[in-house]
């Protein structure tokens, strides 16, 4: 007698379900979504360490430093936390010289390249705490720190060592005439090779405004080309100092002119 047939005999259950089909569709669904997010987070912080902190963005800044009321293109200012409207204590900038633009991806090598110190100058703008920029404090007390005869610089300058207990190290002073008749000082920590030049060799501040000093700080290579750094110093900066008066504008065209 044989046994009787049951119902499913002779078929076979599935090695896969549908409910782990499912799971597993799901799981690739995620992982390739992952995939892209990752990829798309990639491309982003890419962008960000090759920008290291620049910008591109021509966005005008609007910031009150003392009783001045400075525009300033985002691409100029060093800093991200200081690419905002408003009061600042201080605001940093970066140019490429001579051109006297900020970033741009165009101009990145120029920014990143420490080898050729030349190709930027450096700006901090803050409020003036003293009554005399530095061609101002020349004769009362720059003039009494000086020791032996003055050498011969470049493009007309006289370099001025330091008497040894001047607190200056190993700085020397560079100074000539303007166009105007007024001094020039700048002090410079001259490198013993040129090849370790720093955008940092040289620094000098100005008054401009009604209240704001700004010190700018370039490679002691560029001290040939003092005048035309100082004239077109003040007139980057006066274009972008609200109410600035038209006497001062007219007074640093006329510098321009002269030192071009």
């Amino acid at each position: 007698m044989t046994a009787a047939a049951h119902p499913g005999d002779g078929e076979h259950a599935p090695l896969i379900s549908n409910r782990l089909l499912t799971r597993l569709t799901v799981g690739i669904a995620v992982l390739a979504g992952l995939s892209v997010a990752i990829s798309a987070a990639g491309r982003v912080l890419g962008e960000r360490i090759a920008l290291s902190g620049h910008t591109e963005s021509t966005e005008v800044f609007d910031i009150l430093v003392g009783q001045d009321r400075v525009r300033l293109p985002a691409n100029a200012i060093r800093f991200e936390e200081q690419r905002r409207s408003g009061i600042a204590e201080r605001v940093d900038l970066y140019l490429t010289w001579p051109a006297l633009e900020g970033y741009s991806n165009a101009e990145r090598i120029r920014f990143n390249d420490v080898a050729h110190a030349e190709n930027l100058i450096f700006l901090h703008l803050s409020q003036s705490t003293m009554s005399k920029d530095m061609s101002g404090r020349l004769e009362p007390i720059y003039r009494h720190l000086f020791e032996g005869a003055p050498q011969p610089g470049p493009a007309g300058l006289s370099m001025h060592r330091l008497k040894a207990n001047s607190g200056y190290g190993d700085e020397v002073f560079f100074t000539a005439a303007l166009p105007d008749g007024s001094d020039y000082a700048v002090r410079c920590m001259m490198p013993a090779d040129e090849a370790q030049s720093t955008g940092a060799d040289c620094q000098r501040d100005i008054h401009v405004g009604r209240d704001l000093s700004v010190l700018y700080r370039f490679s002691s290579r560029l001290l040939p080309q003092w005048q035309s750094m100082e004239a077109r110093a003040r007139a980057w900066l006066d274009e972008r100092i609200s109410g600035q008066s038209g006497t001062d504008k007219r007074r640093r065209t006329a510098q321009t002119d002269n030192s071009s």
